[in-house]
C-alpha cells in the first residue's frame, strides 16, 4: 500500500512538472492586466492564470534545493504557496516583472521549509545560521581539500570572510552538516538488545527526592523562624540584617545604628549564631524521635 501511494505520488509530481514547463510566459502587457484584474476586481481566474503561467519558478527552485533530503513533491507544494503570496501582494505599478518579484517569494517558502523539516532541531534561527546552512556546501565544494571531509582552519576563516558570520558560526554548522538525526531507539550493535538511550543517564533527582527537598526546605524555613523569635531584639535585627537580607550590612553599619563598637557587634552575632545552631539541633533532633516513634 506503501508503495502505490509512492508511485501515485510520483506520477502526479511529474505531470505538474511537465504541465508547469509546457506553459508559454505572458508578455509584460499580459502580466500587468491580470495582475490589475485582481488587485482591482478580485477575479480568481485572472489569479489562476497569473499563477499557472509561473509554475516553472517553482519547478526550477525546487530542483535547485532537492538536495536536502526533501522530496520534490514537498518542495512544490512549498514553492507553491509562496507563488501565490507573491501574487496577492504583487503591486503592478511599481515597473517589476511578476517572475522577479515571485522568485523571491518562491525560494524564501521553500528555504523556510527546509529549515523547518531538514532535523528535529531547531535550525536557521537567524539570519547568519541562514545563510551558512544555504552556502556552507557549495562553498565548501570548491575549497574541499581534506580527504576526511573536514575542513582546514584556514578553509573555515575564508567561508566566515567570505560569508560575513562569526567563525564559530562557521565551525557550528559543519559540525552540524557532519552528522544526521538518529532515533533514541535506534539499537547498537549487531544483537540489537541496546538502545541510544540506554546509554544516556538522567542526573537530575527523581521526583520523590524533589518532593522531600521541598518539604525539608519549607521545615528548615519554619524551624528558622521560629528559632529567630525566641532571640533578643539585637541579636535578631544583626542576623537579619547581616545574614539573611540580599545586601548585608557591615559590623561598622550596624554598630553606628546599636550606638556599639564593630567588636560589640561581632560579639553580638557570634552569640546568636551558636543560639541558632543550638534551637536548630534540638528541632532536628526532636523531629528524628518523632520519625522513630511513628
Amino acid at each position: 500500500m506503501a508503495g502505490d501511494d509512492k508511485r501515485r505520488t510520483q506520477e502526479a509530481t511529474n505531470r505538474y512538472v511537465a504541465s508547469a514547463m509546457a506553459r508559454p510566459m505572458l508578455s509584460r502587457e499580459r502580466e500587468v492586466e491580470l495582475a490589475r484584474l485582481w488587485r482591482d476586481e478580485h477575479d480568481e481566474d485572472a489569479l489562476h492564470e497569473l499563477v499557472n503561467a509561473h509554475a516553472k519558478l517553482v519547478v526550477a527552485a525546487a530542483t535547485r534545493l532537492r538536495n536536502y533530503g526533501l522530496s520534490l513533491a514537498d518542495l512544490l507544494q512549498e514553492g507553491n504557496i509562496g507563488l501565490m503570496q507573491a501574487a496577492m501582494r504583487f503591486e503592478p505599478a511599481r515597473g517589476v516583472r511578476f517572475s522577479t518579484y515571485a522568485g523571491w517569494w518562491v525560494r524564501s517558502s521553500m528555504q523556510d521549509f527546509i529549515l523547518r523539516n531538514w532535523s528535529i532541531v531547531r535550525l536557521g534561527t537567524s539570519a547568519n545560521q541562514k545563510t551558512l546552512f544555504f552556502n556552507l556546501r557549495r562553498l565548501r565544494a570548491k575549497i574541499e581539500d581534506r580527504p576526511d571531509g573536514r575542513m582546514t582552519d584556514d578553509n573555515r576563516r575564508t567561508i566566515s570572510e567570505h560569508l560575513k558570520v562569526p567563525l564559530r558560526e562557521v565551525e557550528a554548522m559543519e559540525n552540524r552538516f557532519s552528522g544526521s538525526d538518529v532515533s533514541l531507539n535506534a539499537p547498537l550493535g549487531e544483537t540489537g538488545e541496546t538502545d541510544w538511550q540506554d546509554l544516556i543517564s538522567d542526573t537530575r533527582p527523581n521526583p520523590e527526592d524533589v518532593v522531600a527537598a521541598r518539604r525539608d526546605g519549607a521545615a528548615r524555613s519554619r524551624w528558622l523562624a521560629a528559632a529567630l523569635g525566641q532571640l533578643p531584639d539585637r541579636e535578631r535585627m544583626i542576623i537579619r540584617e547581616r545574614r539573611l537580607a540580599e545586601e548585608g550590612a557591615t559590623l561598622e553599619q550596624l554598630g553606628q545604628r546599636l550606638g556599639v563598637s564593630k567588636e560589640r557587634v561581632r560579639q553580638l552575632e557570634h552569640r546568636a549564631l551558636s543560639r541558632l545552631r543550638d534551637i536548630m539541633i534540638e528541632r532536628v533532633e526532636d523531629a528524628r524521635e518523632l520519625v522513630a516513634d511513628a
